[in-house]
């Protein structure tokens, strides 16, 4: 068979937020979209009657037993995403997994270990360094255009009021990946080490969840190997503002700067000038038959909103790229990016840059892994 014909066989994990990859998955040339899994049988049935799959789950430990599946996509809360990921790697399963990648630093190393023993891959489903803003900030660096990159800074500011319990209270930097990613991916660098302030005090009913009471935690970022740092900021309650996903990136000739509220164009600075750029969409980069979705997917329609679409606004086309980018990885036999070290360098600057708040901001040197 060539790797043009190979077929992977692809479980969906997890069936919010997870919903939105099952047609991107079932029109991948590459891919097949062989069972899905949760543990609300009445939703897994809905889910799976709409989109005509047949293989169903509400264990997980249970799929992981079926030799069929050669992958897992990972779309469950954050407490679990460690645990599942490192039963998959352990069970032989290729494993991609929503952000962030854990919760601990240890969980994030022996996720490394496990995908290290199994030599399957492991990809952290980052959606800001697939989305067409970060594509095309990505081209201008690479045909030179940005010149030398001078200084990355990037700000994630998001009201979670209503969504799910565990998310009460969060530490914001546990929730960084969407900062740190654009800034490392752009950089190509990994982070050596982090200092991390808190500010201000969020509601006294959800500091006790996770002990930590700060509204903003702002993170500056040691590049490893590098002459660059970068500044990152993080909200999650009680601040407010409009959300934002965002990311800056400061070169010698040009610079580019995100938008400040989002039906505005972002800005390109050559020199003392400035211009507001029309971002163009990147799905000519996608086999033909998933290029629809960096407009469009489950989630678009009004009456079908999930949380993360109507605060996210469809993370910049990203789902597509990020389901290829996987199925390609594992086509081609090779690492997927993020691959499993960097999603734990990634995942552990903001949980490292949340000790250092809580210690005052003392400085904190990242594992290798």
């Amino acid at each position: 068979m060539n790797r043009s014909d190979k077929k992977i066989n692809i479980a969906i994990v997890g069936l919010g937020f997870g919903a939105e990859f099952i047609p991107i998955y079932q029109n991948h040339p590459n891919a097949n979209l062989y069972a899905i899994c949760q543990r609300n049988k009445s939703e897994l049935d809905k889910v799976g009657e709409a989109f005509s799959v047949e293989k169903r789950y509400t264990d997980y430990r249970d799929l992981l037993r079926d030799d069929k599946i050669d992958a897992v996509h990972i779309n469950t809360p954050i407490h679990l995403h460690a645990e599942q990921s490192i039963m998959g790697l352990k069970a032989g399963k290729h494993v991609a997994c929503t952000v962030p990648m854990a919760t601990t630093v240890e969980e994030c190393k022996e996720i490394v270990r496990a995908q290290r023993s199994s030599g399957k891959n492991y990809m952290m489903m980052e959606t800001t360094v697939y989305s067409r803003e970060f594509l095309h900030v990505k081209e201008l660096l690479q045909q030179g255009k940005m010149g030398k990159l001078q200084f990355l800074r990037a700000a994630h500011h998001q009201e979670m009021a209503g969504w799910p319990g565990y998310w009460e209270g969060l530490p914001p930097m546990h929730y960084a990946t969407h900062c740190v990613g654009p800034c490392l991916a752009l950089a190509g660098k990994q982070a050596e080490y982090v200092s991390c302030f808190g500010s201000g005090t969020i509601d006294e009913k959800l500091i006790v969840k996770y002990n930590s009471s700060f509204a903003v935690e702002t993170c500056h970022i040691k590049l490893k190997d590098s002459d660059l740092s970068a500044e990152i900021s993080r909200s999650l309650f009680n601040t407010a503002r409009e959300y934002i996903e965002s990311f800056d990136a400061y070169g010698s000739k040009m610079s580019y700067e995100w938008q400040q509220i989002e039906n505005e164009k972002p800005v390109v600075f050559t020199g003392e000038d400035a211009e507001r750029i029309e971002i163009p969409d990147y799905a000519y980069l996608l086999p033909e038959g998933i290029r629809q979705y960096t407009t469009k997917g489950v989630y678009d329609l009004d009456e079908n909103v999930h949380l993360s679409f109507k605060q996210g606004s469809g993370h910049g086309g990203s789902h597509p790229h990020l389901a290829h980018e996987f199925i390609m990885s594992i086509v081609e036999n090779r690492d997927a990016f993020p691959n499993a070290s960097q999603s734990a360098n990634w995942t552990s600057v903001g949980i490292l840059a949340h000790e250092s708040a809580m210690e005052g901001g003392i400085r904190k040197n990242l594992p290798e892994y």
